[in-house]
């Protein structure tokens, strides 16, 4: 269970402080206005986050190693110097590991991640440890690949909520194109190894007639609340400019409902994320809602952070 504390509500009040245009706040998100990982560090992205015992932990992409590193804070705003804890002399079988998940059970650390080779083609691994830091491959080779042909040459970017009631893992994951995936799809699995890829897939698609994620959709993260799995996902007005939305599905398979205030992370206008916004990861606690993602000008990517005072999300009534 998640507690507020005075960070997360100071961060919400220098929000509302430095004011930010209406555009930047849809739906009541409050975009802090500077990134708070990236800098010094080159290219930081595609980040997954945990909050234990009043640290933030957070395993990102770190483009410049071609590695999965980790960092922490103390409030989710100022992080530590990037620690590898996992890259591709330890998985054998890419040589650009990144894009990762990682979930917490009773019996340790579960890590999901990309491996790329070459920039041609993309797959999803698996690893465990006890601790978070130190990570031993469950599987040799990849865990999920193409073989659907949607896929095309890519599986990446996978997100997994443990499914009690049904004894499996659940994998939402974005397929397509390598350099920018297509759409999402979804695959189960009773042990993290052996997946078994929905019928339906892709699962969440892009909508023609949303001006900002025709393109295609990817890079999600999927959270089971209130009988929804309410997803954030990336869209893309074309493959070079994207922003953050939300929707929910009773499911998690289909009839989605977008947010009507999508997209609630919007590219801010000659600013650090001027081209784009992406891969988002929120967390609820208190009551409040803290979203980080990675927004890209140029050729930098840089991780920031949005807020949402109150946890309505502000979806119509079912």
């Amino acid at each position: 269970m998640f507690r507020a504390h005075l960070p997360i509500l100071a961060l919400l009040l220098l929000s509302a402080t430095v004011r930010l245009p209406a555009v930047d706040n849809p739906g009541g998100w409050f975009k802090h206005p500077d990134p708070v990982l990236g800098g010094q560090y080159g290219t930081c992205f595609d980040i997954c986050v945990l909050h234990e015992d009043g640290v933030y932990r957070m395993w990102m992409s770190w483009r410049g190693k071609r590695s999965i590193a980790v960092v922490t804070s103390a409030d989710g705003l100022a992080w530590s110097e990037p620690r590898i804890v996992l890259g591709p002399a330890a998985v054998g079988w890419a040589d650009d590991i990144n894009r990762p998940v990682v979930l917490h059970r009773a019996d340790g650390y579960h890590l999901w991640f990309t491996g790329q080779n070459g920039g041609q083609r993309s797959r999803i691994g698996y690893a465990t440890s006890p601790d978070g830091l130190v990570w031993k491959q469950a599987a040799p080779e990849p865990v999920l690949s193409v073989d659907q042909s949607w896929e095309k040459v890519a599986v990446m970017n996978p997100h997994v909520l443990w499914d009690e009631q049904h004894a499996q893992y659940r994998m939402w994951y974005s397929g397509g194109e390598n350099y920018e995936p297509n759409a999402i799809g979804h695959a189960t699995s009773p042990d993290g190894v052996t997946w078994t890829k929905a019928a339906a897939n892709p699962v969440f698609t892009p909508d023609a007639a949303i001006p900002w994620e025709h393109a295609r959709v990817a890079g999600c993260q999927v959270i089971a609340r209130d009988g929804w799995f309410v997803i954030f996902y990336i869209g893309y007005r074309d493959i070079d400019h994207a922003q953050v939305g939300v929707a929910r599905s009773r499911d998690g398979l289909g009839g989605w409902q977008r947010n009507p205030a999508n997209p609630i992370v919007r590219s801010g206008t000659g600013q650090w994320d001027d081209d784009a916004c992406y891969k988002p990861f929120a967390i609820c606690e208190g009551g409040n809602w803290l979203l980080w993602y990675n927004g890209r000008k140029g050729s930098l990517e840089q991780i920031g952070v949005v807020t949402h005072a109150g946890d309505d999300l502000g979806f119509p009534a079912p």
